[in-house]
């Protein structure tokens, strides 16, 4: 029988309870793991999970981060990073598998941003990162979230940074841009683009 102190024992109850954690919030995964080539615990990115069944599209959320006593908690707590496609798109997993890392260096607060823009496909008009409170529950008696990375265009960037991240939140919202990230939407900021945007997100115009 296998020793309690096994290394290997300690590390998948510490993931199923991760998993765990993510299911009661976003349902149950797709099956599909995204590891890092280098483990997190050597210094590597984090492994990602992902879920077809709680919105429409993709969620991806790390399954490294909860309970690990590097990380720099925020207002949630000890957190893990989500982010929501409408597809099956693979270049959000992969930043914030990479993102997670900056986690034990750094407080992300819900409202914060992040400028992204080096990172970001050729012709995207996302600039940047706003973090959101998605969730809060508990985690080995600790509390503990998800932290949503929602992609932002560089004016709602600006504009989050003038202290008007709740307007730029229900704007989001109202224009059917939340949670997703979409990398090539138009900005929800411009009046003129208005019927542009509601047609872009099948709203009514």
């Amino acid at each position: 029988m296998p020793s309690s102190d096994n290394p290997d024992n300690e590390w998948k109850s510490l993931w199923d309870a991760r998993q765990s954690a993510l299911t009661s919030v976003l349902g149950e995964t797709d099956g599909m793991v995204l590891h890092a080539l280098i483990p997190f615990h050597l210094g590597g990115q984090a492994d990602v999970i992902c879920f077809h069944n709680h919105v429409p599209g993709r969620v991806a959320a790390t399954c490294e981060l909860l309970g690990e006593e590097s990380q720099k908690k925020n207002q949630l707590g000890t957190y893990e990073l989500m982010i929501a496609h409408r597809d099956d798109n693979t270049w959000g997993p992969n930043l914030i598998s990479r993102l997670a890392r900056y986690t034990c260096d750094a407080v992300l607060e819900p409202g914060h941003t992040m400028d992204i823009g080096p990172a970001v496909p050729e012709g995207s008009t996302i600039s940047g990162f706003l973090f959101v409170d998605y969730s809060r529950f508990k985690f080995r008696g600790e509390n503990a979230g998800l932290l949503l990375c929602i992609g932002v265009t560089a004016d709602e960037m600006a504009a989050c940074r003038q202290r008007k991240q709740q307007e730029i939140f229900d704007t989001l919202k109202a224009a059917g841009v939340y949670p997703y990230t979409d990398l090539f939407r138009p900005s929800v900021l411009k009046p003129a683009q208005g019927s542009v945007w509601r047609r872009f997100f099948g709203g009514k115009s």
